[in-house]
């Protein structure tokens, strides 16, 4: 008996369950599910920013905040295939790629090493429980919209406009602009004094638009009576830039400067109070706004701004209006809300891919 016990011990062994795999693109696809590119400011850069070439299997990826050459050896080590960083690291446009500057040989290394980069920023800035909401209960329970409410990605139809012109354009008009691509046509019949008046209504893509306008333009009659409207996407009601939130109970300028500590895990913070406010001052309304938020914060009516960064002037203006303001620092304002995301990166993947948040991430100011 004893001189089995190895080989029981050897068919265990082989028999133990591996951790699965996923293709990169397979990925891929999958977090742009889960913060679709299309919420990104037109400015960012978000998305699969670096491909090792194919086939690129991924087992363990890396979440950071920011990539510094740090956060890049640390993926190395831990052997990442994907590295998941918050704000893009290739943002403005790289004319070569070389050792001589730190963010090009982070690229460099990242290709030689077979290390894919991602990054979702402001996809995830307007995400439904993304990083805003994460920071916006930072007081405790609260009622939250967004401050720039996103709007839906794509009309249920594809068309974007409408035309409408006089039922009476020549047939051999008509029949042009209803086979064009991306358009549908109908007549509708109005009430009329005069028997067989009608109006036709196009429903057309930009580019069907161009072409439509092109024909009509041929009849100066027609031309006359067309009229134009232009569709607006809805607004999707949980998802945009920034947070208004309504707390469920009124705390002081000291108990939320506190609570805000705790949330992102600072021992300090830079406050600028209110024109007229103390410390001990309530705070009901609260906007939020995760990495710099002067620009989404502006003008919006509450007691107390969040951000982590705003300009000298901004945080002027907003004192002047009796808004008092709590920064923490860019990244600070980002950071803590990474574990949330590892753990929505998880589900969306199927536990397939082991998801890591570094440990090496951290800003790079610090108050001393």
């Amino acid at each position: 008996m004893q001189h089995c016990r190895p080989l029981l011990l050897l068919a265990v062994s082989l028999r133990a369950p591996r951790r699965h795999v996923m293709e990169l693109s397979s990925v891929v696809s999958r977090l742009d599910a889960l913060a679709p590119p299309a919420l990104a400011e037109s400015w960012d850069n978000v998305g699969l920013l670096v491909e090792p070439s194919p086939p690129h299997q991924v087992r363990k990826m890396l979440l950071t905040n920011d990539l510094t050459e740090a956060v890049l050896e640390e993926a190395l080590g831990v052997g990442a295939d994907l590295l998941l960083s918050y704000h893009p690291p290739i943002f403005k446009a790289l004319k070569r790629l070389t050792c001589a500057h730190w963010k090009e040989r982070l690229i460099v290394r990242a290709l030689e090493k077979r290390l894919a980069i991602y990054s979702p920023h402001t996809a995830c800035d307007a995400l439904a429980n993304g990083v805003n909401d994460w920071l916006g209960r930072a007081l405790g329970p609260c009622v939250s919209v967004p401050l720039r409410a996103s709007t839906a990605l794509s009309h249920p139809t594809g068309y974007g406009h409408i035309l409408e012109f006089g039922g009476n354009v020549p047939e051999s008009v008509l029949s042009r602009v209803s086979a064009l691509q991306g358009a549908c046509l109908r007549t509708f019949p109005l009430r009329s004094e005069q028997e067989g008046d009608a109006r036709v209504r196009l429903s057309c893509s930009h580019n069907a638009l161009l072409q439509a306008l092109a024909i009509l333009s041929e009849d100066p009659e027609a031309y006359r009576g067309v009229e134009l409207l232009t569709l607006q996407k809805p607004p999707l009601l949980d998802t945009g830039m920034g947070r208004l939130c309504t707390l469920s109970e009124p705390v002081s300028i000291a108990a939320a400067v506190e609570r805000v500590k705790s949330h992102v895990g600072l021992k300090h913070l830079r406050l600028a109070l209110g024109r007229g406010k103390t410390l001990e001052s309530s705070v009901s309304v609260m906007a939020v706004c995760a990495g710099s938020g002067g620009s989404i914060l502006s003008g919006v009516p509450a007691d107390l701004y969040l951000t982590g960064e705003m300009s000298h002037h901004e945080a002027l203006d907003a004192v002047a209006e009796g808004r008092s303001v709590i920064l923490c620092e860019h990244s600070n304002s980002e950071r803590g809300y990474l574990q949330k995301l590892a753990a929505q990166i998880t589900q969306h993947l199927e536990g397939k891919v082991e998801v890591l948040v570094s440990q090496s991430d951290r800003d790079p100011l610090q108050v001393v």
